[in-house]
C-alpha cells in the first residue's frame, strides 16, 4: 500500500510518517511538499531536509496561493495556481497512491482535488482552531476530517469528522542528538519563532539579550531569511558578549527533529509563536510559554490558540507591537512564578489527546 502524503503541516505529518513506519511495515510514504522556503528565495525547506533526513521519497511542488493584499507577490502568487494543478496532476497519476492524507494549505489543494478525481481516498487534518479556505476546499474532497480542536466540527461536515487531537512527533520526548552542551546552572529560556524564524521576534530579543542573559541561559532559534540577515546579526552580538554571558547564549537557525527533543528536556520557559505545533509540543511537554502570536494569522488562529493557553493557566500572551521592555518583565514575573504555571498542567486532558497518530492511522488502515 502506498500513502501520498502532503500539506503546510510539518510536524504533525512527520509524527504521522513515524506512526506508519513504526507499525505498518507493508505501507510505503512519499511525500510532496515545498523545497523551498520562500518563494523569492532559494534557501532549502526545513521539510524538504526533513523528509529527506528520514529516507522518505520527496516530491517537490510548486503552487499558488490567493492573499487578502494585493502586491506583486501576490499577484505571482495567483499566476501559480493553475501551474499547481498542472503539476499536481502528473503527480498523482504517476505515484497511484492508494490513500492521500493533506495536512492543509494550498500546496496540498491541487493534490486532494486530482486525489478525488482519480478516486484515490483523501484524508485530511486541520491542526489550528480556525480552519483556512484551502482546508474547508479539500475537505469536500475528503473521505474523513481529522480534527485538533473540537470547537472546529463545526466548520466541517458532521459525517466525516473526528477529533483526533495533533499528532506530536516522537522526537519532541527523546534526547537524540545535542546539538551544544549547556551547563543548567540557570533557569533555560527557549525563544522560537517557527522554522522560518520571526524577524519581529528577534528585533524585541536583539534589545533585551544582555539583561535577559544575566538571569538566564538562552536558546535562541533565529530561523535563516536571508532579507533580515537575524541570524549574522545574533551571532555577531553573541560574540560581542562578555565571555560569561556568551557561553549561556545559544543561537541557531533551525533545530533538526532530532534536536528538538534535547532542546525541549532543557526548557523552563518558552517564547515564541502561537501555532499550532508549538501549541501542541508545549502541552505534550509541560512547558509553560509566553506567545507572541502572529498578528496575520488566518482567522487570529494564533491569537486564539495563545488565548487557550492562557485560560488554562499555562502562560501569558505579548504582542509584538508593544515595549521589548514589557516582554522582559513578563519573563521575569513568569520565571518567578514557574511552579504555579506548572501545577496547572494536571488539568490539560480536555485539550490535549496522547495517540493522535496511531487514531488516524487506524482510521485510514480501518
Amino acid at each position: 500500500m502506498k500513502i501520498l502524503v502532503t500539506g503546510g503541516h510539518l510536524a504533525p505529518a512527520v509524527a504521522l510518517i513515524e506512526e506508519l513506519r513504526e507499525n505498518r511495515k507493508d505501507i510505503s510514504v512519499v511525500f510532496v511538499g515545498r523545497k523551498y522556503a520562500l518563494d523569492s528565495e532559494k534557501t532549502i525547506s526545513l521539510e524538504f531536509k526533513e523528509i529527506e533526513r528520514l529516507g522518505i521519497p520527496f516530491i517537490p511542488l510548486t503552487a499558488g496561493r490567493l492573499t487578502r493584499i494585493l502586491t506583486l507577490r501576490s499577484i505571482r502568487n495567483f499566476l501559480r495556481i493553475p501551474i499547481g494543478f498542472f503539476n499536481a496532476f502528473f503527480i498523482v497519476s504517476n505515484q497511484r497512491p492508494d490513500a492521500i492524507f493533506s495536512f492543509g494549505g494550498f500546496l496540498a489543494l491541487p493534490v486532494a482535488f486530482w486525489g478525488y478525481l482519480f478516486r484515490v481516498p483523501v484524508y485530511s487534518h486541520e491542526q489550528t482552531i480556525n480552519p483556512g479556505l484551502s482546508n474547508k476546499i479539500i475537505s469536500i474532497f475528503s473521505k474523513k476530517v481529522f480534527v485538533a480542536f473540537p470547537e472546529v466540527k463545526k466548520y466541517f461536515d458532521p459525517g466525516k469528522t473526528l477529533v483526533s487531537g495533533n499528532p506530536v512527533r516522537k522526537a519532541v520526548f527523546q534526547i537524540e542528538s545535542k546539538p551544544f552542551r549547556v551547563k543548567k546552572d540557570r533557569p533555560v529560556i527557549y525563544i522560537t519563532g517557527g522554522s522560518l524564524g520571526s524577524h519581529s521576534i528577534n528585533e524585541h530579543i536583539k534589545k533585551i539579550i544582555r539583561e535577559l542573559l544575566a538571569d538566564f541561559i538562552v536558546i535562541h532559534q533565529v530561523g535563516d531569511t536571508k532579507e533580515y540577515h537575524d541570524y549574522e546579526d545574533l551571532v555577531k552580538i553573541k560574540n560581542d558578549l562578555p565571555e560569561e554571558m556568551s557561553s549561556r547564549y545559544f543561537v541557531k537557525k533551525h533545530f533538526y527533529m532530532n534536536e528538538i527533543g534535547y532542546i525541549y528536556s532543557l526548557t523552563d520557559l518558552c517564547v515564541g509563536r502561537a501555532g499550532a505545533n508549538t501549541f501542541f509540543e508545549l502541552l505534550a511537554k509541560r512547558i509553560p510559554a509566553i506567545f507572541i502570536p502572529l498578528p496575520w494569522s488566518a482567522g487570529r488562529e494564533q491569537q486564539k490558540h495563545a488565548e487557550i493557553y492562557v485560560k488554562a493557566g499555562l502562560g501569558e500572551i505579548f504582542h509584538q507591537v508593544e515595549a521589548s521592555d514589557k516582554l522582559l518583565r513578563q519573563i521575569k514575573n513568569m520565571a518567578v512564578n514557574l511552579n504555579e504555571f506548572k501545577k496547572n498542567f494536571d488539568n490539560i486532558e480536555p485539550i490535549y489527546r496522547e495517540n493522535a497518530a496511531k487514531y488516524m492511522v487506524d482510521t485510514i488502515i480501518r
